[in-house]
C-alpha cells in the first residue's frame, strides 16, 4: 500500500510517499481502506517530534480517517466489511488502509461524504469535551475563543452558539474573522491589532469572560487569563502559535479560575463510553444541519507535504483534507 513516511523529524519536506506491505486487522481492530484523512494541527507536530505521542520512526502520520472496512478483527460486532466509516487513530492515517481500534471507529452518517467525515471527530470531539466536561460551558455565559478560524477554534465557535454562550471569536485577521461570523460568532476580535485583555473587559463591560477556549498559546494566553470573570475556566488546548505560555500563578488565585487541560486523545482511550456519546450527540447535531465543517482545500496524498506547509503557515481557515 502507499503511505506517507516520516523518516527523520523535521519539516513536511521530509515525508516522502512509498510502498509499505499491507496490514491486517488484529483483535478489537477494524482494517480500513481510506478514502480520506483530514490534518489536524498536531499533524505539523508529531512529524517534528514535538507531541506529546513520539511514535517510532519510521511512522505515517494522520489521525482523522474516513473510509470503507476491508477486514474486521475477533470481537468486532458493530462494524462489517464493505461499511462506509470514519474514525481516528494516533498516526497512521495518511495511508492507503489504516489500522483502527474498535471503539474509535464509527459508522459514518449516510449524510456525510468522506472529506467532511474526516473533518468531523477531532476537531468537534475536542470542542465538545473541552466545553462540555472540562469547561461546563453553560447556556447564557460569554466564551472566548483564541485561533478561532482553525480546525477546532471554529468548531469550538459553532459549539459554543449551539450551547446556548454568547461568543467571542479571536482571530489575526478579517477575513478569518469573517468566517467565525457565518458559523455564530456574536463579537469578534482582531488581536493582531487590538489589545485583548483592554477588548474583552471592554466587550463584556468589565465582568470578563466565563470560560476560554485557547488551542494557541503563546503571548495571547496571560492577557486572556487576564479577561476572565470570577469563577472562569481557562481551556489548555493546544500551542499552535509554539510556544508553551508560562502563567504567573497568581492569576487563577486571584481571580478564581480553573486551568482546565485538554486532551481529547486521552480521554477517547481511557473514557471510551462517554466519549461514544459525546460523538452519538455530535453526529445527531450533524444530521440536523447544526454542525458543518468548514473545508478549506482538498490535496491529493501525495500532496501532504504541501497541505502541512499551509497549515504551519497560519494560512488555513477551518480543515484541510487528503483524498486517497
Amino acid at each position: 500500500m502507499k503511505t506517507i513516511r516520516c523518516k527523520s523529524y523535521g519539516p513536511p519536506s521530509n515525508l516522502v510517499l512509498e510502498e509499505v506491505d499491507a496490514l491486517k486487522a488484529g483483535p478489537g481492530q477494524v482494517l480500513v481502506a481510506v478514502k480520506a484523512c483530514g490534518l489536524n494541527f498536531p499533524d505539523t507536530l508529531i512529524i517534528r517530534g514535538l507531541y506529546q505521542i513520539k511514535p517510532d520512526l519510521p511512522f505515517t502520520p494522520g489521525s482523522d480517517i474516513a473510509g470503507v472496512v476491508k477486514e474486521i478483527g475477533e470481537g468486532v460486532n458493530h462494524i462489517a466489511v464493505g461499511q462506509e466509516v470514519f474514525g481516528f487513530v494516533p498516526y497512521g492515517g495518511l495511508a492507503e488502509e489504516v489500522v483502527v481500534p474498535k471503539n474509535a471507529c464509527f459508522p459514518k452518517p449516510p449524510q456525510m461524504d468522506f472529506e467532511t467525515a474526516a473533518s468531523f471527530l477531532m476537531a468537534y470531539g475536542t470542542s465538545f469535551h473541552a466545553l462540555r466536561d472540562r469547561g461546563r460551558l453553560k447556556k447564557g455565559e460569554t466564551l472566548l475563543v483564541l485561533g478561532a478560524s482553525g480546525g477546532v477554534g471554529l468548531a469550538a465557535v459553532e459549539l459554543g452558539k449551539l450551547m446556548g454562550a454568547t461568543v467571542i471569536a479571536a482571530a489575526s485577521n478579517n477575513e478569518k474573522l469573517e468566517l467565525c461570523k457565518k458559523y455564530g460568532a456574536d463579537i469578534t476580535l482582531n488581536y493582531a491589532t487590538m489589545d485583548l485583555k483592554s477588548a474583552v473587559k471592554e466587550l463584556t463591560e468589565g465582568k470578563g469572560v466565563d470560560v476560554v477556549y485557547d488551542p494557541v498559546g503563546g503571548s495571547f494566553s496571560e492577557a486572556a487569563l487576564r479577561g476572565t470573570a470570577w469563577n472562569g475556566r481557562y481551556l489548555v488546548v493546544g500551542f499552535a502559535a509554539g510556544e508553551i505560555p508560562r502563567i504567573p500563578l497568581n492569576l487563577p488565585l486571584l481571580k478564581g479560575v480553573s486551568l482546565v487541560g485538554v486532551f481529547w486523545g486521552n480521554f477517547a482511550v481511557k473514557e471510551p463510553q462517554r466519549n461514544t456519546a459525546n460523538s452519538v450527540q455530535l453526529m445527531q447535531w450533524h444530521a440536523e444541519g447544526k454542525l458543518k465543517p468548514h473545508i478549506h482545500k482538498v490535496y491529493d496524498l501525495k500532496d501532504t507535504p504541501k497541505a502541512l506547509e499551509e497549515m504551519m503557515a497560519r494560512r488555513v481557515m477551518g480543515k484541510l483534507v487528503v483524498t486517497v
